[in-house]
């Protein structure tokens, strides 16, 4: 595993671009219904319900590629393990202070964000070994997110919470579960597909049928998913999914795309069969949302593999950046929305429909395009 995918980068490229994307829909009027979010008894999905999970569907496509590298470079088991619970960590962080800023504050939130999004990049910019004021720097980085978690306040009076932990957050959470699963069954894969099966009978007996009523009503499956921060399982089962699909290929010594795409379509076929009991929805965590999406992501994975293969790979230089400079790519926005706070402007009648979509892309080709210039500057968020 010590070649570089390329589709990886390119797939999480794609859904970094579209999620920065859809996540600045806010800044318009009437924004297209498929990139808003669905209601959450709505029965469907669009853009904006498909972006996220396929992020952890590549988060976990990375994860065999991460660690055999590290066991290849001769890191131990100790060393592994200490990557990723730090690794996790630093995304739970980011995701917290994410999301507190998103839940309501008293202050000013544009000052919040700056100061933010300077303190993650103190800490956990990718400083070159030979630069002596990285401690200094990153000490400062410290303080500055220490200040912030001390001083925040809700707006009924309330100190920094976990809540829900934020996107990032939960992406935290599921690099934890996966890579400790990873590392668990890595003489064992198959045990890898049971627990993916396992998660999918969780998540039928946790999450709402059609009648709004679950199949269980609370019982140890729900403690334990609670304990882990698993909820109903969803997150999980994309990420593992991800996992599941590299080892897939691997065992097949190659990309196989007619295997591939009858994987998405069995995976289609399993999701019109639990439709019939719950509904495509996102905000309840159903499975043929997860099923759907994972057919979409395999079958997208399989597409990008076959480029690969013959070289057809210069469309997606654009956007590289997202792909492999991707947690930068995700924070340009705070920085450029604190501004907006700063301004205060209203959002003109005519930005709206399509024309908001085409700002939404314009904007996000901004962020990458930061990113990258902030790269060839030395700054880059590496966790």
């Amino acid at each position: 595993m010590n070649k570089r995918n390329i589709a990886i980068d390119i797939f999480r490229a794609l859904t970094m671009t579209l999620m920065v994307f859809v996540n600045d829909s806010w800044a318009v009027l009437d924004a297209p219904a498929w990139m808003v979010h669905f209601d959450t008894w709505q029965d469907g999905m669009s853009l904006a319900d498909i972006v996220y999970p396929m992020f952890l569907f590549a988060m976990g496509m990375s994860v065999p590629y991460a660690l055999e590298n590290r066991f290849a470079k001769g890191c131990d088991l100790g060393d592994t393990l200490r990557h990723i619970l730090s690794r996790s960590f630093a995304l739970l962080t980011m995701g917290v202070f994410i999301y507190n800023s998103e839940a309501g504050m008293t202050g000013n939130k544009g000052v919040y964000w700056l100061l933010m999004v300077l303190g993650f990049f103190l800490v956990w910019n990718n400083y070159a070994k030979e630069f002596k004021a990285r401690r200094w720097l990153q000490g400062a980085g410290v303080l500055i997110l220490a200040g912030l978690a001390l001083s925040y306040r809700s707006p009924e009076g309330g100190l920094l919470r976990a809540g829900w932990w934020g996107i990032l957050g939960q992406i935290g959470w599921m690099y934890l579960f996966t890579a400790c699963a990873y590392l668990l069954c890595r003489n064992r894969r198959w045990v890898l597909a049971v627990l993916w099966g396992v998660l999918c009978i969780v998540n039928l007996s946790m999450a709402p049928m059609r009648s709004g009523e679950a199949l269980t009503q609370g019982n140890i499956l729900f403690d334990l998913a609670d304990a882990l921060h698993l909820g109903k399982g969803h997150a999980a089962l994309m990420a593992l999914g991800g996992t599941l699909t590299v080892l897939a290929e691997q065992r097949l010594k190659s990309a196989k795309a007619g295997i591939g795409l009858a994987a998405a379509a069995v995976l289609s076929v399993l999701g019109m069969a639990a439709h019939q009991g719950w509904i495509v929805s996102k905000n309840l965590g159903t499975l043929p949302w997860v099923l759907f999406v994972s057919a979409l992501s395999v079958a997208l994975y399989t597409i990008l593999r076959v480029l690969e293969s013959k070289g057809w790979t210069a469309w997606a230089r654009p956007i590289r950046t997202a792909g492999t400079a991707t947690l930068t790519v995700y924070m340009i926005p705070y920085f450029l929305y604190s501004f907006w706070v700063f301004i205060n402007p209203q959002i003109p009648a005519w930005l709206c429909g399509n024309v908001g979509a085409l700002k939404c892309a314009l904007f996000a080709a901004l962020c990458i395009f930061l990113a990258w210039g902030l790269g060839k500057l030395g700054i880059k968020l590496k966790v």
